[in-house]
């Protein structure tokens, strides 16, 4: 029996990309998929694509940003399945522009925009389904951040992303690491653990051309924190299984 059979997993902009991937990936170790879209037209074509390479997929529409879409997929959640195992934060925008570092001119309205994304809604998802989390026999919140966010590597000349400085979508993705080192504190003690990935420099269209990571590579770190044994860690912040510096 694989270690997500019977599991019920809910993964956010699971529509494409790394998204549709960890759920193609997590649905053949045996999980039922729920599959998080905005437009539920397009999750209702991914479940139906998961479908036909044998996956349990079920389309629900959540835009992470809107209040009333987190409050009925937690009720949908709750009707249909009475727990939920696994919640994969995977939804998130990057809206700076490429051109090297412009944080004297990144404007307020893409900081807010990105942190609306990125931070925010990704709390107020997680307060919503944790009670449903809480229901599970090993809950695993796994929240998509990015080697972007590491404030150590950003500081140490030399490193692999010094000179690569996105400061709206890094400082969200900051704020959300540290969003899970507060809530698996909390946390401890619980059967749930909760860690950030980061994927990769993954081929997706926030990837861009020069990203050197194919989809199904990037989805392996989402799938090893959902599937975490009872030993496994809590408050980490991780790519294929080796911690990063915060």
């Amino acid at each position: 029996m694989s270690e997500a059979t019977g599991k019920i997993a809910l993964i956010t902009g699971a529509n494409k990309g790394i998204g549709l991937e960890t759920a193609r990936q997590l649905g053949k170790l045996g999980a039922t998929v729920l599959v998080g879209a905005r437009d539920l037209a397009k999750g209702e074509q991914a479940a139906e694509v998961l479908r036909g390479v044998g996956v349990d997929a079920r389309a629900i529409k959540l835009d992470v940003l809107n209040e009333a879409d987190r409050a009925a997929a937690a009720k949908t959640i709750e009707k249909d399945f009475g727990r939920l195992d696994i919640l994969i934060n995977n939804a998130g925008v990057m809206l700076d522009g490429r051109t090297g570092n412009a944080t004297s001119a990144t404007p307020m309205h893409v900081l807010r925009e990105t942190f609306e994304t990125n931070f925010f809604a990704v709390v107020a998802l997680t307060q919503t389904l944790l009670p449903l989390l809480r229901k599970s026999e090993a809950g695993r919140i796994v929240n998509l951040s990015s080697i972007l966010a590491s404030l150590t590597l950003h500081a140490s000349p030399g490193s692999s992303i010094y000179d690569a400085k996105t400061f709206a979508y890094d400082a969200s993705k900051a704020a959300l690491n540290s969003f899970t080192i507060h809530l698996a504190h909390e946390l401890k003690g619980t059967k749930i653990k909760v860690n950030s990935a980061h994927p990769g420099w993954v081929k997706t269209d926030m990837g861009g051309k020069g990203a050197q990571m194919e989809i199904v590579d990037g989805a392996k770190t989402s799938i090893g924190l959902a599937t975490l044994p009872a030993n496994g860690p809590s408050g980490g912040y991780f790519h294929m299984g080796e911690a990063l510096p915060w």
